[in-house]
């Protein structure tokens, strides 16, 4: 695909996310309507749903032939296309509701299933993040990088939970553990779009969760990549979006924390060690 080809395709992007961020605005300390879906605590509004239309609308009037997978909606148009559109419209539906102000839209495009444009929006704070394969990555139009940090304990480090935590053992629990314990401190934000930007501007140098949808992630891989970042999965092998899983980092850190990742202990031993230590603080 051209150069011109990739700008255009972000211009769309921006276009779409910015008429979404709109729409959240508008509703930004006056939703009246909060629902769960699924999981508790999976939280969904009438914002999430007028910022999907608003997109979608966007998205549809300039590549009708191309496919979107947004997260209330799900599959609509031509999903088999080599074009999909993967779309959050509101990732921190928890922290908007709340009125805390890290939230975003996500608008990423995967051409044959790998992500090549991306835009991510907090219109919270008012920063807008956009990337495309190969054109680099900016923050309000300014080009981007990531930090340049080497090591786990000079690094801060992000991460999230999923809806699930409290069904499954497999919950994040213990790699919590062990990178409070290596690294320099551990922030969870409630977006992971936000937090691969973060990590893509030098706020952060690493994070990783399980638990993640396409829409989640798609537009954030972009622009961290374009930023000079490393995205695969816990084991260092490539990124499988279906996993929900994700190492990303400003590449310098990236194989220490894989590997503390894939060696974590069990939580019985943060127990222990806990104890040993007279609590933690």
């Amino acid at each position: 695909m051209s150069i011109e080809e990739l700008e255009l395709l972000l211009d769309i992007a921006t276009e779409a996310a910015l008429a979404g961020g709109a729409e959240l605005m508008s509703y930004w300390g006056n939703l009246q309507d909060i629902q769960e879906k699924g999981s508790p605590g999976n939280l969904v509004t009438e914002a999430d749903k007028a910022a999907e239309e608003a997109i979608v609308k966007v998205l549809q009037r300039h590549l009708p032939d191309h496919g979107i997978l947004a997260e209330e909606s799900g599959e609509l148009g031509d999903t088999t296309s080599r074009y999909l559109w993967a779309i959050d419209p509101l990732d921190g539906t928890t922290n908007f509701a709340h009125q805390y102000p890290f939230s975003a839209i996500s608008v990423g495009l995967l051409i044959d299933g790998l992500p090549q444009v991306g835009v991510v929006f907090n219109p919270i704070l008012d920063e807008l993040f956009r990337a495309a394969k190969g054109l680099g990555a900016t923050r309000n139009r300014k080009p981007i990088s990531v930090s340049l940090t080497t090591t786990l304990e000079k690094s801060l480090v992000i991460t999230g939970f999923a809806y699930d935590r409290r069904e499954t053992t497999d919950n994040n629990y213990k790699e919590f553990c062990q990178m409070c314990h290596l690294s320099q401190g551990v922030r969870r934000s409630g977006s992971a779009a936000l937090d691969l930007s973060s990590i893509a501007c030098g706020r952060a140098d690493g994070y990783w969760e399980r638990g993640l949808s396409p829409w989640d992630v798609a537009a954030g891989i972009v622009v961290l990549e374009e930023a000079g970042g490393k995205v695969t999965a816990y084991n260092n092998g490539p990124l499988d979006l279906k996993s929900g899983r994700i190492l990303a980092t400003n590449g310098k850190i990236h194989d220490l924390m894989s590997q503390a990742l894939v060696e974590t202990p069990p939580l019985a031993y943060w127990d222990s060690t806990d104890r040993l230590n007279g609590g933690g603080a």
